[in-house]
């Protein structure tokens, strides 16, 4: 007789993990599918995330938060545009030991892999299992989404993203920084704990200049790169492998639903992309995770975790929480992308605007920190 579970994840990525730990510790008992992907090398695994107070405070209730030489903390941020001053974003402005904490990812799946095998309620499963609730954690390209009849509206961005790990020949002293130059995004964020030289490479470029970077020989990578970046931390070091992939700003038409006597809901990259300009991709997993183990803790006792009305309460929490960041960062990506002079002069006139903007630019701040999701985070974890 085949085993039924309260919830079957079908994704065992960063999101899918978060979800099974936190369900299992409100004592449901919890299917993982998952398919053990080729590992990655040290020299070839270039994921970095940026992680908000919200997503740490999720990962610390479960006790799988990186330590310091895997969570470097950003405690400023500089975002220069075409010729305005730069945009900077301080933590101590905002009374707040980090705005937010770059992870190095093979460590944090590591953590969360470990934590899910000493999880009694947790089960590794081959092949989808009978549940009450199945949540669909699979990315971007989901086939479960896909044999659930689901639209995902994607629009593609003319950019790829160019991701590497980099040496700096100065330390980068917890400091993010991001580029706006000619349509091209580049972030060079901070690796290695607080006193490292390394820094996570995230360049948003066209397909065709892409394309050229990844062919170019390491030096003269480097020397573009040493270029774009005003040679703010000094010479740099490829110390990885170049990657690339192309950009979207995309979200399923349904996040839940029903199929016989079984019901569905998606999260993560499974539901919505974002570009990663801003840096909450990751973040929006994680409270889709946070939302949705809300939704199902606070259920009446009679309730199943699979009721439609609970589900659609969370996809209509999690769709407004993406229309704000997703929306917010697909302006921004369409701002900086044109490039006429009047639009030039209009972005560097609302850079210089924002700066000054004293309270509306401390809200946004701590917005973008996640601290609504935070306090949830913290009133939903266990003692």
């Amino acid at each position: 007789m085949s085993k039924t579970y309260d919830v079957c994840i079908r994704g065992a990525g960063i999101v899918g993990r978060s979800l099974a730990l936190l369900l299992a510790a409100k004592r449901l008992r919890v299917a993982l599918l998952t398919q053990e992907a080729a590992p990655h090398s040290a020299h070839s695994d270039v994921r970095a995330y940026a992680l908000s107070p919200a997503s740490r405070a999720l990962l610390e209730s479960i006790r799988c938060w990186p330590d310091a030489a895997s969570a470097t903390p950003v405690t400023r941020m500089e975002v220069q545009g075409d010729d305005a001053g730069p945009v900077v974003f301080d933590a101590t402005q905002q009374g707040v030991e980090a705005l937010n904490w770059i992870v190095d990812v093979p460590v944090l799946e590591g953590l969360l892999k470990e934590a899910v095998r000493f999880q009694p309620l947790i089960e590794l499963v081959d092949a989808p299992a009978k549940a009450a609730l199945t949540v669909v954690c699979e990315g971007r390209a989901s086939a479960t989404r896909q044999e659930y009849g689901v639209e995902f509206d994607a629009k593609p961005y003319h950019q790829w993203a160019l991701a590497a790990r980099v040496t700096c020949s100065l330390p980068h002293g917890q400091v993010a920084r991001q580029w706006f130059d000619n349509g091209d995004i580049l972030a060079l964020l901070p690796l290695g704990g607080a006193t490292g030289v390394e820094c996570a490479l995230v360049w948003s470029v066209s397909p065709e200049r892409a394309q050229d970077l990844l062919a170019r020989d390491a030096a003269s990578f480097c020397s573009g790169l040493e270029t774009a970046s005003q040679s703010a931390l000094g010479a740099l070091t490829l110390s990885s492998e170049r990657k690339v992939w192309p950009l979207q700003a995309a979200q399923a038409r349904r996040w839940v639903g029903t199929i016989g006597s079984t019901s569905w809901a998606l999260a993560g990259d499974a539901a919505h992309n974002v570009h990663p300009l801003a840096g909450q991709g990751l973040n929006l997993g994680l409270g889709d995770v946070a939302k949705l183990v809300e939704v199902l803790d606070h259920r009446a006792y009679w309730r199943s975790v699979g009721d439609i009305k609970l589900l659609r309460a969370y996809e209509r929490a999690r769709k407004a929480e993406y229309a704000m960041v997703g929306g917010s960062g697909d302006a921004i990506q369409q701002m900086f992308q044109n490039n006429h002079p009047a639009w030039q002069k209009l972005r560097n006139v609302g850079m210089l605007g924002f700066e000054r903007s004293g309270p509306f630019k401390k809200w946004i701040t701590g917005r973008a920190m996640g601290t609504r999701l935070n306090s949830q985070s913290n009133s939903n974890a266990k003692p």
